[in-house]
């Protein structure tokens, strides 16, 4: 008797789909996985965007250059990096020369080697109570708040630690910095904020300039409209 294997339900392209077969889907023309590694990477490259760019708006008109930009270059991705890591680096270097054509370059003094690590200090957890939605909500909104309001140099360096989670050199390579900088922008800015939420907050900033739900889906539906126009898709 045959025993044949059971049958893949598995949507063609989504979660369980690593990054490089995504990639090698969107090569192929894919749409479902254009609109995958949007979903995935939408987050991260909104908040990177946004620790450069001055308002929302134009931190999504980044991402969206971005996303055109990596697609329809798709071939010049040889696989050396992560694309995620590839894809990052586009929108830092869009939301640059968007910076650079606005205002010019500030550069910072380095700090003494006993300030590079101190942290931003938050108050300890405590059990979630019925009515903490509400200033959960507006605790974000003060951050996000304070967080616009950072020079933009220390805003990214900030947004990318802070919220993504990179590492004081993984930083410095993307932004082509040297490591001491990169920990000097990451003291500033925390003493910025510092007297300004320390007291508020409950802790945690990957909660910060979401992108999700709507305009997430609009973000792919925009980008793949791009892509169908250009012969992409």
């Amino acid at each position: 008797m045959t025993v044949h294997a059971a049958p893949d339900f598995r949507e063609p392209y989504g979660p369980q789909s690593s990054e490089t077969e995504l990639v090698d889907a969107v090569r192929s023309g894919s749409e479902a996985a254009v609109r995958e590694l949007v979903r995935r990477l939408n987050p991260r490259l909104f908040r990177v965007a946004r620790g450069i760019a001055p308002s929302d708006a134009e931190a999504e008109e980044i991402v969206q250059e971005a996303y055109l930009t990596a697609f329809t270059r798709i071939d010049r991705f040889r696989g050396e990096a992560r694309f995620s890591t590839w894809i990052t680096r586009i929108a830092i270097n869009a939301a640059l020369m968007r910076a650079r054509r606005a205002h010019p370059v500030e550069e910072y003094d380095a700090v003494k080697e006993d300030d590079q690590n101190r942290i931003l200090s938050f108050p300890g957890q405590r059990p979630e109570l019925p009515d903490t939605a509400l200033g959960r909500a507006q605790i974000r909104a003060l951050l996000e708040q304070a967080v616009a309001e950072l020079p933009p140099d220390l805003r990214l360096a900030f947004l990318l630690h802070e919220a993504e989670g990179l590492s004081v050199l993984d930083i410095a390579r993307d932004l082509s910095l040297n490591p001491v900088t990169v920990k000097t922008r990451l003291f500033r800015a925390r003493r910025r904020l510092r007297g300004a939420v320390e007291r508020r907050i409950r802790g945690g900033f990957e909660a910060i300039f979401p992108f999700d739900g709507a305009r997430c889906a609009g973000m792919a539906d925009r980008v793949c409209a791009g892509l169908r126009k250009m012969g992409k898709l």
